[in-house]
Protein backbone atom coordinates (compact mmCIF):
# COMPACT_ATOMS: atom_id res chain seq x y z
CA UNK A 1 0.00 0.00 0.00
CA UNK A 2 1.02 3.65 -0.77
CA UNK A 3 0.65 5.89 2.52
CA UNK A 4 1.27 9.74 2.17
CA UNK A 5 1.85 12.43 4.45
CA UNK A 6 -1.63 13.96 3.57
CA UNK A 7 -3.34 11.15 4.11
CA UNK A 8 -2.23 11.32 7.63
CA UNK A 9 -2.76 12.03 11.08
CA UNK A 10 -0.07 15.13 12.09
CA UNK A 11 -1.71 16.63 14.60
CA UNK A 12 0.99 16.60 17.38
CA UNK A 13 3.30 19.44 16.52
CA UNK A 14 6.60 17.41 17.74
CA UNK A 15 5.44 13.95 15.63
CA UNK A 16 6.32 13.89 11.73
CA UNK A 17 5.49 10.83 10.72
CA UNK A 18 8.32 9.34 8.09
CA UNK A 19 8.26 5.64 8.79
CA UNK A 20 5.63 2.73 8.45
CA UNK A 21 6.32 -0.75 10.26
CA UNK A 22 3.67 -2.92 9.43
CA UNK A 23 2.96 -5.80 11.77
CA UNK A 24 0.89 -9.42 10.89
CA UNK A 25 -2.55 -9.13 11.83
CA UNK A 26 -2.53 -11.54 14.21
CA UNK A 27 0.10 -10.23 16.37
CA UNK A 28 -0.10 -10.21 20.16
CA UNK A 29 -0.27 -7.53 22.40
CA UNK A 30 2.58 -8.41 24.57
CA UNK A 31 4.40 -8.34 21.43
CA UNK A 32 3.43 -4.68 20.13
CA UNK A 33 3.80 -3.51 23.84
CA UNK A 34 7.55 -5.04 24.14
CA UNK A 35 8.45 -3.25 20.35
CA UNK A 36 7.35 -0.67 21.53
CA UNK A 37 8.50 0.10 24.67
CA UNK A 38 12.16 -0.78 22.47
CA UNK A 39 11.56 1.84 20.18
CA UNK A 40 10.94 4.87 22.49
CA UNK A 41 13.11 3.86 25.21
CA UNK A 42 16.37 5.76 25.70
CA UNK A 43 19.23 5.01 24.13
CA UNK A 44 21.36 4.64 27.68
CA UNK A 45 18.92 1.58 28.06
CA UNK A 46 19.13 0.01 24.61
CA UNK A 47 16.30 1.42 22.95
CA UNK A 48 16.01 3.83 20.01
CA UNK A 49 14.61 6.63 21.45
CA UNK A 50 12.48 7.77 18.72
CA UNK A 51 8.72 8.02 18.80
CA UNK A 52 6.13 5.86 17.86
CA UNK A 53 2.69 5.69 17.72
CA UNK A 54 -0.15 3.56 15.69
CA UNK A 55 -1.81 4.85 12.48
CA UNK A 56 -4.83 6.66 13.34
CA UNK A 57 -8.07 8.11 11.07
CA UNK A 58 -8.61 11.16 10.54
CA UNK A 59 -11.04 11.69 13.39
CA UNK A 60 -8.23 10.18 15.80
CA UNK A 61 -10.76 8.08 17.40
CA UNK A 62 -9.36 4.63 16.54
CA UNK A 63 -6.75 2.87 14.47
CA UNK A 64 -6.68 2.06 11.16
CA UNK A 65 -6.85 -2.26 9.93
CA UNK A 66 -6.94 -3.61 13.38
CA UNK A 67 -3.64 -1.75 14.91
CA UNK A 68 -0.99 -3.29 12.58
CA UNK A 69 0.15 -0.32 10.79
CA UNK A 70 2.73 2.37 13.17
CA UNK A 71 4.15 4.93 12.83
CA UNK A 72 7.93 6.11 13.46
CA UNK A 73 8.94 9.53 13.63
CA UNK A 74 12.01 11.81 15.93
CA UNK A 75 12.09 14.86 17.89
CA UNK A 76 14.49 17.40 16.02
CA UNK A 77 17.08 17.26 18.77
CA UNK A 78 17.19 13.04 18.37
CA UNK A 79 17.17 13.76 14.27
CA UNK A 80 20.32 15.77 14.67
CA UNK A 81 21.91 13.47 17.07
CA UNK A 82 21.16 10.74 14.22
CA UNK A 83 22.66 12.69 12.03
CA UNK A 84 25.78 13.16 14.23
CA UNK A 85 25.75 9.64 14.83
CA UNK A 86 25.58 8.23 11.26
CA UNK A 87 28.19 10.50 10.18
CA UNK A 88 25.95 12.90 8.09
CA UNK A 89 28.02 15.62 6.01
CA UNK A 90 27.13 19.15 5.66
CA UNK A 91 28.03 22.24 4.19
CA UNK A 92 29.43 24.98 6.36
CA UNK A 93 29.38 28.78 6.70
CA UNK A 94 32.72 28.99 5.07
CA UNK A 95 31.89 26.33 2.35
CA UNK A 96 33.80 23.68 3.29
CA UNK A 97 32.13 20.49 3.58
CA UNK A 98 32.14 18.83 7.29
CA UNK A 99 31.00 15.65 9.65
CA UNK A 100 27.85 17.43 10.54
CA UNK A 101 28.12 17.54 15.20
CA UNK A 102 25.75 19.09 17.31
CA UNK A 103 27.94 20.95 19.22
CA UNK A 104 28.83 22.67 15.99
CA UNK A 105 25.46 23.27 14.30
CA UNK A 106 25.41 26.88 14.15
CA UNK A 107 28.27 26.77 11.66
CA UNK A 108 26.91 24.90 9.04
CA UNK A 109 24.73 26.00 6.11
CA UNK A 110 21.32 26.88 6.20
CA UNK A 111 20.95 25.53 9.88
CA UNK A 112 18.68 27.53 12.58
CA UNK A 113 17.03 26.25 15.63
CA UNK A 114 13.37 27.07 14.05
CA UNK A 115 14.15 25.95 10.37
CA UNK A 116 13.11 21.83 10.03
CA UNK A 117 14.73 21.68 6.44
CA UNK A 118 18.22 21.30 7.47
CA UNK A 119 17.77 17.81 6.91
CA UNK A 120 16.08 16.63 3.61
CA UNK A 121 13.15 13.84 4.51
CA UNK A 122 15.26 11.22 3.01
CA UNK A 123 18.08 11.99 5.43
CA UNK A 124 15.80 11.47 8.17
CA UNK A 125 13.95 8.35 6.86
CA UNK A 126 17.68 7.42 6.58
CA UNK A 127 18.69 7.76 10.53
CA UNK A 128 15.05 6.09 11.72
CA UNK A 129 15.79 3.19 9.62
CA UNK A 130 20.22 3.31 11.12
CA UNK A 131 18.48 3.54 14.67
CA UNK A 132 15.80 0.65 13.79
CA UNK A 133 18.29 -1.98 12.54
CA UNK A 134 20.53 -1.25 15.24
CA UNK A 135 18.34 -2.57 18.07
CA UNK A 136 19.80 -5.52 19.49
CA UNK A 137 18.92 -8.07 21.73
CA UNK A 138 20.19 -7.96 25.65
CA UNK A 139 19.45 -9.86 27.87
CA UNK A 140 16.20 -11.56 25.95
CA UNK A 141 15.80 -14.72 25.12
CA UNK A 142 13.10 -14.64 22.87
CA UNK A 143 10.38 -12.14 21.42
CA UNK A 144 7.58 -11.86 24.11
CA UNK A 145 4.54 -14.26 23.06
CA UNK A 146 6.64 -16.35 20.62
CA UNK A 147 8.94 -18.78 22.31
CA UNK A 148 9.97 -20.02 19.16
CA UNK A 149 11.45 -16.88 17.93
CA UNK A 150 14.86 -17.55 19.92
CA UNK A 151 16.98 -14.05 20.64
CA UNK A 152 20.88 -13.81 21.43
CA UNK A 153 22.89 -10.90 23.00
CA UNK A 154 23.93 -8.55 19.54
CA UNK A 155 21.19 -9.97 17.49
CA UNK A 156 19.33 -7.52 15.48
CA UNK A 157 15.87 -7.17 16.20
CA UNK A 158 14.17 -5.90 13.35
CA UNK A 159 15.78 -8.54 10.95
CA UNK A 160 14.78 -11.17 13.71
CA UNK A 161 10.80 -9.48 13.47
CA UNK A 162 10.63 -10.10 9.55
CA UNK A 163 12.34 -12.90 9.47
CA UNK A 164 9.47 -14.83 11.85
CA UNK A 165 6.70 -13.12 10.11
CA UNK A 166 5.84 -10.87 13.37
CA UNK A 167 6.60 -7.57 10.89
CA UNK A 168 5.74 -7.72 7.20
CA UNK A 169 7.34 -4.58 6.33
CA UNK A 170 9.25 -1.81 7.03
CA UNK A 171 8.85 1.40 4.33
CA UNK A 172 9.51 5.33 4.11
CA UNK A 173 6.41 7.61 3.22
CA UNK A 174 5.95 9.39 0.81
CA UNK A 175 5.45 13.43 0.44
CA UNK A 176 2.75 14.11 -1.92
CA UNK A 177 3.39 17.66 -2.26
CA UNK A 178 7.67 17.33 -2.92
CA UNK A 179 6.95 14.41 -4.73
CA UNK A 180 4.60 16.08 -7.86
CA UNK A 181 6.74 19.13 -7.70
CA UNK A 182 9.89 16.30 -8.69
CA UNK A 183 7.53 14.86 -11.45
CA UNK A 184 6.61 18.00 -12.73
CA UNK A 185 10.39 18.65 -13.45
CA UNK A 186 11.48 15.33 -13.86
CA UNK A 187 9.78 13.04 -16.56
CA UNK A 188 5.69 14.21 -17.33
CA UNK A 189 7.15 16.31 -19.81
CA UNK A 190 9.05 14.12 -22.39
CA UNK A 191 11.97 16.70 -23.90
CA UNK A 192 15.51 16.10 -24.41
CA UNK A 193 17.15 17.67 -21.00
CA UNK A 194 18.73 17.15 -18.31
CA UNK A 195 17.44 15.21 -15.23
CA UNK A 196 17.19 17.40 -12.09
CA UNK A 197 19.66 14.97 -10.36
CA UNK A 198 20.02 17.33 -7.50
CA UNK A 199 15.96 16.79 -6.53
CA UNK A 200 16.26 13.02 -7.22
CA UNK A 201 19.23 13.25 -4.36
CA UNK A 202 16.95 15.22 -2.12
CA UNK A 203 13.56 13.10 -2.27
CA UNK A 204 15.27 9.39 -3.01
CA UNK A 205 18.79 9.99 -1.93
CA UNK A 206 22.02 9.29 -3.24
CA UNK A 207 22.22 5.57 -4.29
CA UNK A 208 19.13 6.55 -6.68
CA UNK A 209 20.19 9.73 -7.93
CA UNK A 210 24.12 8.21 -9.08
CA UNK A 211 22.03 5.63 -10.79
CA UNK A 212 20.12 8.25 -12.71
CA UNK A 213 23.05 10.31 -13.05
CA UNK A 214 24.98 7.34 -14.39
CA UNK A 215 22.47 6.48 -16.88
CA UNK A 216 22.00 10.15 -18.00
CA UNK A 217 25.80 10.16 -18.83
CA UNK A 218 26.06 7.09 -20.31
CA UNK A 219 23.08 8.15 -22.86
CA UNK A 220 25.14 11.14 -24.29
CA UNK A 221 28.54 8.91 -24.02
CA UNK A 222 27.38 6.64 -26.10
CA UNK A 223 25.69 9.25 -29.00
CA UNK A 224 29.61 10.18 -30.60
CA UNK A 225 29.59 5.88 -30.89
CA UNK A 226 26.25 5.69 -32.45
CA UNK A 227 26.89 8.80 -34.53
CA UNK A 228 30.20 7.02 -36.47
CA UNK A 229 28.91 3.43 -36.18
CA UNK A 230 25.96 4.77 -38.05
CA UNK A 231 28.02 5.01 -41.80
CA UNK A 232 29.72 1.79 -40.94
CA UNK A 233 26.74 0.05 -40.55
CA UNK A 234 25.24 1.57 -44.24
CA UNK A 235 28.47 1.40 -46.64
CA UNK A 236 30.96 -0.66 -45.46
CA UNK A 237 29.85 -3.52 -43.91
CA UNK A 238 31.98 -6.19 -45.18
CA UNK A 239 35.20 -4.18 -45.13
CA UNK A 240 36.83 -5.27 -41.81
CA UNK A 241 40.02 -3.25 -42.56
CA UNK A 242 38.29 -0.08 -41.72
CA UNK A 243 36.86 -1.63 -39.09
CA UNK A 244 40.72 -1.74 -37.24
CA UNK A 245 39.83 2.22 -36.58
CA UNK A 246 36.26 2.15 -35.65
CA UNK A 247 37.45 -0.50 -33.23
CA UNK A 248 40.85 1.57 -31.79
CA UNK A 249 38.34 5.10 -31.09
CA UNK A 250 35.86 2.00 -29.42
CA UNK A 251 38.55 1.43 -26.88
CA UNK A 252 40.21 4.63 -25.98
CA UNK A 253 36.00 5.84 -25.77
CA UNK A 254 35.10 3.06 -23.49
CA UNK A 255 38.28 4.15 -21.07
CA UNK A 256 37.91 7.91 -21.59
CA UNK A 257 34.03 8.18 -20.34
CA UNK A 258 34.76 5.51 -17.52
CA UNK A 259 37.32 8.08 -16.18
CA UNK A 260 35.20 11.31 -16.54
CA UNK A 261 32.58 9.59 -14.68
CA UNK A 262 34.60 9.19 -11.79
CA UNK A 263 35.50 12.70 -11.79
CA UNK A 264 32.02 13.99 -12.06
CA UNK A 265 30.79 11.22 -9.99
CA UNK A 266 33.42 13.04 -7.39
CA UNK A 267 32.46 16.58 -7.96
CA UNK A 268 28.49 15.41 -7.18
CA UNK A 269 29.39 13.48 -3.98
CA UNK A 270 31.37 15.85 -2.58
CA UNK A 271 28.44 18.43 -2.79
CA UNK A 272 26.25 16.39 -1.70
CA UNK A 273 28.64 15.37 1.30
CA UNK A 274 29.03 11.70 0.51
CA UNK A 275 32.13 11.87 -0.80
CA UNK A 276 33.53 12.25 3.02
CA UNK A 277 31.61 10.39 4.52
CA UNK A 278 33.49 7.34 6.64
CA UNK A 279 31.61 4.22 6.02
CA UNK A 280 34.27 1.56 7.37
CA UNK A 281 33.09 2.76 10.77
CA UNK A 282 29.73 2.14 10.05
CA UNK A 283 27.55 -0.02 12.08
CA UNK A 284 26.98 -3.76 11.74
CA UNK A 285 24.08 -4.37 9.03
CA UNK A 286 21.10 -6.45 10.81
CA UNK A 287 21.83 -9.60 9.17
CA UNK A 288 25.33 -9.87 10.75
CA UNK A 289 25.36 -12.24 13.81
CA UNK A 290 28.08 -13.22 15.90
CA UNK A 291 29.44 -13.73 19.56
CA UNK A 292 28.32 -9.81 21.60
CA UNK A 293 32.14 -7.89 22.33
CA UNK A 294 33.69 -4.97 22.06
CA UNK A 295 35.08 -3.67 18.55
CA UNK A 296 38.84 -2.52 19.25
CA UNK A 297 38.95 0.53 16.50
CA UNK A 298 35.03 2.30 17.87
CA UNK A 299 35.32 0.25 21.40
CA UNK A 300 31.31 0.00 20.61
CA UNK A 301 29.55 -3.32 21.40
CA UNK A 302 28.44 -5.44 18.83
CA UNK A 303 28.84 -8.87 16.98
CA UNK A 304 32.04 -10.12 16.66
CA UNK A 305 33.23 -12.76 14.01
CA UNK A 306 36.08 -13.73 12.78
CA UNK A 307 37.56 -12.95 9.41
CA UNK A 308 38.71 -15.80 8.30
CA UNK A 309 35.57 -18.05 9.00
CA UNK A 310 34.13 -15.56 6.32
CA UNK A 311 37.12 -16.28 4.27
CA UNK A 312 36.74 -19.90 4.55
CA UNK A 313 32.83 -20.00 3.72
CA UNK A 314 33.63 -17.67 0.36
CA UNK A 315 36.43 -19.54 -0.71
CA UNK A 316 34.95 -23.51 0.26
CA UNK A 317 31.77 -22.94 -0.41
CA UNK A 318 30.44 -19.56 -2.50
CA UNK A 319 33.32 -20.01 -4.78
CA UNK A 320 32.72 -23.64 -5.77
CA UNK A 321 28.93 -22.99 -6.24
CA UNK A 322 29.23 -19.85 -8.80
CA UNK A 323 31.88 -22.26 -10.80
CA UNK A 324 29.62 -25.32 -10.73
CA UNK A 325 26.49 -23.01 -12.06
CA UNK A 326 28.96 -21.41 -14.59
CA UNK A 327 29.48 -24.94 -15.95
CA UNK A 328 25.78 -25.70 -15.87
CA UNK A 329 25.08 -22.98 -17.99
CA UNK A 330 27.67 -23.57 -20.33
CA UNK A 331 26.28 -27.25 -20.64
CA UNK A 332 22.78 -26.03 -21.03
CA UNK A 333 24.37 -23.75 -23.89
CA UNK A 334 26.10 -26.38 -25.83
CA UNK A 335 22.99 -28.83 -25.63
CA UNK A 336 20.98 -25.83 -26.94
CA UNK A 337 23.33 -25.77 -30.00
CA UNK A 338 23.04 -29.39 -30.29
CA UNK A 339 18.90 -28.61 -30.48
CA UNK A 340 19.26 -26.01 -33.08
CA UNK A 341 21.68 -27.82 -35.32
CA UNK A 342 19.14 -31.05 -35.12
CA UNK A 343 16.10 -28.47 -35.88
CA UNK A 344 17.76 -27.64 -38.97
CA UNK A 345 18.90 -30.80 -40.03
CA UNK A 346 15.55 -31.98 -40.02
CA UNK A 347 13.71 -29.00 -42.02
CA UNK A 348 16.36 -29.53 -44.46
CA UNK A 349 15.55 -33.46 -45.04
CA UNK A 350 11.58 -32.63 -44.82
CA UNK A 351 11.51 -29.05 -45.37
CA UNK A 352 7.50 -29.26 -44.24
CA UNK A 353 5.84 -26.61 -42.36
CA UNK A 354 6.09 -28.55 -39.27
CA UNK A 355 9.84 -28.43 -39.48
CA UNK A 356 9.90 -24.54 -40.01
CA UNK A 357 8.53 -23.85 -37.15
CA UNK A 358 9.94 -26.38 -35.18
CA UNK A 359 12.75 -24.10 -35.64
CA UNK A 360 11.94 -22.07 -33.21
CA UNK A 361 11.35 -24.63 -30.70
CA UNK A 362 14.94 -24.64 -29.65
CA UNK A 363 14.82 -20.63 -28.68
CA UNK A 364 11.98 -21.04 -26.50
CA UNK A 365 12.62 -23.65 -24.76
CA UNK A 366 16.29 -22.04 -23.86
CA UNK A 367 15.36 -18.43 -22.95
CA UNK A 368 12.43 -20.03 -20.59
CA UNK A 369 15.33 -22.35 -18.88
CA UNK A 370 17.61 -19.37 -18.98
CA UNK A 371 14.83 -17.35 -16.76
CA UNK A 372 14.44 -20.00 -14.73
CA UNK A 373 17.81 -20.38 -13.70
CA UNK A 374 18.71 -16.74 -13.54
CA UNK A 375 15.36 -16.51 -10.63
CA UNK A 376 17.25 -20.13 -9.22
CA UNK A 377 20.86 -18.58 -9.21
CA UNK A 378 19.65 -14.72 -7.65
CA UNK A 379 17.86 -16.83 -5.05
CA UNK A 380 20.82 -19.16 -4.30
CA UNK A 381 23.42 -15.92 -4.13
CA UNK A 382 21.44 -14.13 -1.93
CA UNK A 383 21.36 -17.10 0.46
CA UNK A 384 25.13 -17.53 0.42
CA UNK A 385 26.39 -13.86 0.37
CA UNK A 386 23.76 -13.80 3.78
CA UNK A 387 25.66 -17.10 4.68
CA UNK A 388 28.83 -15.37 4.69
CA UNK A 389 27.77 -12.96 7.42
CA UNK A 390 29.44 -9.66 5.85
CA UNK A 391 29.76 -6.93 8.96
CA UNK A 392 28.93 -3.95 6.15
CA UNK A 393 25.90 -3.88 4.32
CA UNK A 394 28.31 -1.95 1.37
CA UNK A 395 30.67 -5.63 1.50
CA UNK A 396 26.88 -7.59 1.28
CA UNK A 397 25.71 -6.14 -1.66
CA UNK A 398 29.22 -6.04 -3.14
CA UNK A 399 29.63 -9.77 -3.00
CA UNK A 400 25.88 -10.09 -4.15
CA UNK A 401 26.39 -7.92 -7.27
CA UNK A 402 29.51 -9.88 -8.36
CA UNK A 403 28.09 -13.28 -7.89
CA UNK A 404 25.09 -12.70 -9.89
CA UNK A 405 27.25 -10.01 -12.38
CA UNK A 406 29.27 -13.38 -13.41
CA UNK A 407 26.57 -15.40 -13.90
CA UNK A 408 24.52 -13.01 -16.12
CA UNK A 409 27.79 -11.89 -17.91
CA UNK A 410 28.06 -15.64 -18.88
CA UNK A 411 24.79 -16.48 -19.89
CA UNK A 412 24.01 -13.05 -22.02
CA UNK A 413 27.96 -13.18 -23.87
CA UNK A 414 28.65 -16.94 -23.58
CA UNK A 415 26.92 -17.94 -26.63
CA UNK A 416 28.07 -14.35 -28.93
CA UNK A 417 31.81 -15.26 -27.52
CA UNK A 418 30.85 -19.45 -28.79
CA UNK A 419 29.62 -18.07 -32.15
CA UNK A 420 32.83 -15.41 -32.98
CA UNK A 421 35.47 -17.90 -31.87
CA UNK A 422 34.05 -21.50 -32.50
CA UNK A 423 31.18 -21.36 -35.02
CA UNK A 424 32.72 -18.26 -36.43
CA UNK A 425 29.52 -16.87 -37.50
CA UNK A 426 29.64 -13.06 -38.19
CA UNK A 427 26.41 -13.24 -39.45
CA UNK A 428 24.57 -15.11 -37.27
CA UNK A 429 26.61 -12.80 -34.69
CA UNK A 430 24.94 -9.84 -35.79
CA UNK A 431 21.63 -10.76 -33.86
CA UNK A 432 21.48 -10.00 -29.88
CA UNK A 433 18.77 -9.24 -27.25
CA UNK A 434 18.60 -6.27 -24.86
CA UNK A 435 17.36 -4.74 -15.22
CA UNK A 436 18.80 -0.95 -13.77
CA UNK A 437 23.03 -1.30 -13.55
CA UNK A 438 22.91 -4.58 -14.85
CA UNK A 439 21.14 -3.63 -18.12
CA UNK A 440 23.22 -0.37 -18.86
CA UNK A 441 26.24 -3.13 -18.65
CA UNK A 442 24.88 -5.33 -20.50
CA UNK A 443 24.22 -2.53 -23.43
CA UNK A 444 28.44 -1.64 -22.35
CA UNK A 445 28.85 -5.16 -23.47
CA UNK A 446 26.88 -5.34 -26.21
CA UNK A 447 28.68 -2.14 -27.72
CA UNK A 448 32.22 -2.37 -26.62
CA UNK A 449 32.70 -6.27 -26.85
CA UNK A 450 31.74 -7.02 -30.41
CA UNK A 451 32.01 -3.19 -32.01
CA UNK A 452 33.67 -4.07 -34.87
CA UNK A 453 30.98 -6.84 -36.25
CA UNK A 454 27.98 -4.90 -35.24
CA UNK A 455 28.73 -1.09 -35.04
CA UNK A 456 24.99 -0.07 -34.83
CA UNK A 457 24.79 -1.46 -31.27
CA UNK A 458 25.72 1.90 -29.80
CA UNK A 459 22.48 3.72 -31.93
CA UNK A 460 20.28 1.13 -30.69
CA UNK A 461 21.31 1.98 -27.07
CA UNK A 462 20.71 5.16 -27.22
CA UNK A 463 17.35 4.75 -28.42
CA UNK A 464 16.50 2.67 -25.56
CA UNK A 465 17.83 4.67 -23.02
CA UNK A 466 16.48 7.82 -23.66
CA UNK A 467 12.92 5.64 -22.64
CA UNK A 468 14.64 4.07 -20.37
CA UNK A 469 15.13 7.37 -18.25
CA UNK A 470 11.46 8.12 -18.46
CA UNK A 471 10.26 4.63 -17.29
CA UNK A 472 12.64 3.96 -14.79
CA UNK A 473 11.20 7.62 -13.12
CA UNK A 474 8.19 6.94 -13.52
CA UNK A 475 8.28 3.23 -11.75
CA UNK A 476 10.29 4.89 -8.87
CA UNK A 477 7.44 7.72 -8.58
CA UNK A 478 4.36 5.81 -8.70
CA UNK A 479 5.11 1.94 -9.52
CA UNK A 480 7.16 1.14 -6.73
CA UNK A 481 7.36 1.78 -2.71
CA UNK A 482 10.03 4.51 -2.01
CA UNK A 483 13.13 2.92 -0.93
CA UNK A 484 15.16 4.06 2.08
CA UNK A 485 18.00 6.68 1.34
CA UNK A 486 20.95 4.84 0.95
CA UNK A 487 24.57 7.41 1.20
CA UNK A 488 26.48 6.02 -1.27
CA UNK A 489 30.17 7.87 -2.89
CA UNK A 490 30.05 6.40 -6.00
CA UNK A 491 28.20 3.55 -8.44
CA UNK A 492 30.44 0.95 -6.10
CA UNK A 493 31.94 -2.64 -7.80
CA UNK A 494 29.51 -1.70 -10.53
CA UNK A 495 32.76 0.97 -11.66
CA UNK A 496 35.28 -2.12 -11.78
CA UNK A 497 32.56 -4.67 -13.75
CA UNK A 498 32.38 -1.45 -16.38
CA UNK A 499 36.32 -1.26 -16.63
CA UNK A 500 36.92 -4.90 -16.35
CA UNK A 501 34.68 -5.41 -19.67
CA UNK A 502 36.58 -2.51 -21.10
CA UNK A 503 39.37 -4.33 -20.79
CA UNK A 504 37.92 -7.80 -22.19
CA UNK A 505 36.67 -5.80 -25.48
CA UNK A 506 40.17 -5.10 -26.23
CA UNK A 507 40.68 -8.81 -26.88
CA UNK A 508 37.79 -9.75 -28.75
CA UNK A 509 38.33 -6.75 -30.60
CA UNK A 510 41.44 -7.74 -31.69
CA UNK A 511 40.79 -11.29 -32.21
CA UNK A 512 37.97 -10.69 -34.25
CA UNK A 513 39.82 -8.33 -36.80
CA UNK A 514 42.34 -10.95 -36.93
CA UNK A 515 40.20 -13.29 -37.84
CA UNK A 516 38.66 -11.55 -40.72
CA UNK A 517 39.47 -12.57 -44.10
CA UNK A 518 40.67 -8.97 -45.31
CA UNK A 519 43.24 -9.35 -42.77
CA UNK A 520 43.76 -13.49 -43.42
CA UNK A 521 44.89 -12.30 -46.60
CA UNK A 522 47.61 -10.76 -46.38
CA UNK A 523 48.98 -13.46 -44.49
CA UNK A 524 48.21 -16.70 -46.80
CA UNK A 525 51.01 -18.98 -45.53
CA UNK A 526 52.41 -17.90 -42.29
CA UNK A 527 49.21 -17.84 -39.50
CA UNK A 528 52.46 -17.30 -36.83
CA UNK A 529 52.74 -13.68 -38.18
CA UNK A 530 49.57 -12.84 -37.45
CA UNK A 531 48.91 -13.75 -34.53
CA UNK A 532 52.02 -12.19 -33.15
CA UNK A 533 50.78 -8.87 -34.65
CA UNK A 534 47.22 -8.98 -33.23
CA UNK A 535 49.01 -10.04 -30.10
CA UNK A 536 51.27 -6.99 -30.61
CA UNK A 537 48.62 -4.42 -31.73
CA UNK A 538 46.70 -5.78 -28.31
CA UNK A 539 49.40 -5.22 -26.41
CA UNK A 540 49.49 -1.75 -27.35
CA UNK A 541 46.20 -0.74 -26.93
CA UNK A 542 46.09 -1.89 -23.47
CA UNK A 543 49.08 -0.44 -22.60
CA UNK A 544 47.55 3.01 -24.60
CA UNK A 545 44.28 2.25 -22.34
CA UNK A 546 46.17 2.03 -18.78
CA UNK A 547 47.94 5.10 -19.83
CA UNK A 548 45.01 6.86 -20.42
CA UNK A 549 43.34 5.62 -16.99
CA UNK A 550 46.55 6.85 -15.69
CA UNK A 551 46.56 10.31 -16.85
CA UNK A 552 43.01 10.81 -15.97
CA UNK A 553 42.66 12.01 -12.27
CA UNK A 554 39.91 9.92 -10.50
CA UNK A 555 39.01 13.79 -8.63
CA UNK A 556 39.37 17.12 -9.92
CA UNK A 557 42.37 19.20 -9.13
CA UNK A 558 39.93 21.63 -7.08
CA UNK A 559 38.62 18.24 -5.32
CA UNK A 560 41.64 17.16 -3.81
CA UNK A 561 42.59 20.31 -2.81
CA UNK A 562 39.85 20.28 -0.79
CA UNK A 563 40.34 17.05 0.21
CA UNK A 564 44.02 17.47 1.39
CA UNK A 565 42.57 20.82 3.31
CA UNK A 566 40.57 18.83 5.46
CA UNK A 567 43.12 16.19 6.49
CA UNK A 568 45.63 18.92 6.90
CA UNK A 569 42.62 20.88 9.77
CA UNK A 570 42.50 17.18 11.44
CA UNK A 571 46.13 16.64 11.69
CA UNK A 572 46.67 19.78 12.96
CA UNK A 573 43.47 20.10 15.34
CA UNK A 574 44.63 16.37 16.63
CA UNK A 575 48.44 18.17 17.10
CA UNK A 576 46.69 21.03 19.13
CA UNK A 577 44.72 18.74 21.15
CA UNK A 578 47.80 16.48 22.37
CA UNK A 579 49.90 19.78 22.83
CA UNK A 580 46.89 20.84 25.64
CA UNK A 581 47.14 17.61 26.95
CA UNK A 582 50.48 18.01 27.26
CA UNK A 583 50.43 21.22 28.87
CA UNK A 584 47.43 20.12 30.92
CA UNK A 585 49.73 17.24 32.73
CA UNK A 586 52.82 19.37 32.97
CA UNK A 587 50.87 21.97 35.32
CA UNK A 588 49.80 19.04 37.47
CA UNK A 589 52.86 17.32 38.18
CA UNK A 590 54.78 20.42 39.79
CA UNK A 591 51.34 20.40 42.60
CA UNK A 592 51.36 16.57 42.87
CA UNK A 593 55.58 16.30 43.68
CA UNK A 594 54.76 19.57 46.01
CA UNK A 595 52.22 17.67 47.79
CA UNK A 596 54.65 14.19 47.97
CA UNK A 597 57.50 16.74 49.69
CA UNK A 598 55.03 18.19 52.44
CA UNK A 599 54.15 14.23 53.04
Amino acid sequence: MKVTLSALDTSESSFTPLVVIELAQDVKEETKEWLKNRIIAKKKDGGAQLLFRPLLNKYEQETLENQNLYLVGASKIRMLLGAEAVGLVKECNDNTMRAFTYRTRQNFKGFDDNNDDFLTMAECQFIIKHELENLRAKDEKMIPGYPQAKLYPGKSLLRRLLTSGIVIQVFPLHDSEALKKLEDTWYTRFALKYQPIDSIRGYFGETIALYFGFLEYFTFALIPMAVIGLPYYLFVWEDYDKYVIFASFNLIWSTVILELWKRGCANMTYRWGTLLMKRKFEEPRPGFHGVLGINSITGKEEPLYPSYKRQLRIYLVSLPFVCLCLYFSLYVMMIYFDMEVWALGLHENSGSEWTSVLLYVPSIIYAIVIEIMNRLYRYAAEFLTSWENHRLESAYQNHLILKVLVFNFLNCFASLFYIAFVLKDMKLLRQGTFDDYLELFLQFGYVSLFSCVYPLAAAFAVLNNFTEVNSDALKMCRVFKRPFSEPSANIGVWQLAFETMSVISVVTNCALIGMSPQVNAVFPESKADLILIVVAVEHALLALKFILAFAIPDKPRHIQMKLARLEFESLEALKQQQMKLVTENLKEEPMESGKEKAT
